[in-house]
C-alpha cells in the first residue's frame, strides 16, 4: 500500500509538471499496485489522483469514469481501516477535486455550484486551500460567461495570496489573472490585472 502511495504521489506531480503522459501512467500503476480490496480512503484518493492524471491528459471520458469510482471507493463501508496517511481523505476533499476536473475540462456549470458549496462549509482558517479553491472557482466563473463574479473571486485569491509564501497559490493568482484578459472589455474583469499585472512578470 506505501509503494501505491509512492507511485501515486510522483505521477501526481508529474501530472502538474508538464509529464503528463508518464503522471497518466504512474497513476494507473498506483491503483493496480493497490488493488480492489485496498482500504476504502486509499483506493478513493488513487482513484481521485487517476482523474486528474487522465484529465492533464485530456482523456475526458475517463477522467469522469475516475471520478464515479473514486466516490463509489469511499462510499464502501467493509475492508480495512485508511492508512494514517490517508487521513485526509473525506467526501469534501472529493467533491473538491471533481470541482478541478469539471473546472479543467470547461464545465463552468458542473464547477461552480460545488466550489461554492465547498467553500461555504469549509473552515476558513485554512486560508492556503482557500485561496486555491477560490482560483478554480475564479476560473470556473470566467469560463462560464460570468466576468464580473470572477473579478471578485480573482481580487479574493490575489489578496489571499500575498499573505502566503506559497508558490502554489501565486501561481494560481496568474493563472486567474491570464484567464481575465479575455474579458478585456469588461471594466470589473479588465481592472483586476490592470491593478495586479506585476504578478505575471514573477
Amino acid at each position: 500500500m506505501l509503494l501505491a502511495q509512492l507511485v501515486g504521489s510522483l505521477g501526481y506531480h508529474l501530472s502538474n509538471s508538464g509529464r503528463e503522459r508518464q503522471g497518466l501512467e504512474l497513476a494507473e500503476a498506483a491503483v493496480a499496485e493497490a488493488g480492489p480490496d485496498a482500504p476504502a480512503a486509499a483506493r478513493a484518493l488513487f482513484l481521485d489522483r487517476l482523474a486528474w492524471a487522465h484529465t492533464r491528459a485530456g482523456e475526458t471520458q475517463s477522467a469522469l469514469r475516475a471520478l464515479g469510482e473514486a466516490h463509489a471507493a469511499l462510499d464502501a463501508t467493509d475492508g480495512a481501516p485508511a492508512p494514517s496517511w490517508a487521513y485526509w481523505v473525506n467526501r469534501e476533499e472529493l467533491e473538491v477535486m471533481d470541482a478541478r476536473v469539471f473546472t479543467e475540462l470547461r464545465r463552468p456549470l458542473r464547477a461552480v455550484p460545488l466550489l461554492q458549496d465547498v467553500l461555504g462549509r469549509y473552515d476558513a482558517t485554512h486560508a492556503r486551500e482557500m485561496a486555491l479553491y477560490r482560483s478554480w472557482l475564479a476560473v470556473a466563473l470566467a469560463d462560464a460567461n460570468e466576468p464580473e463574479q470572477a473579478a471578485e473571486e480573482a481580487r479574493r485569491v490575489i489578496d489571499a495570496s500575498g499573505d502566503l509564501s506559497s508558490e502554489r497559490t501565486a501561481h494560481r493568482a496568474r493563472t486567474v489573472l491570464r484567464r481575465l484578459q479575455a474579458y478585456g472589455d469588461v471594466p470589473e474583469a479588465r481592472a483586476v490585472p490592470a491593478d495586479h499585472g506585476h504578478l505575471l512578470l514573477a
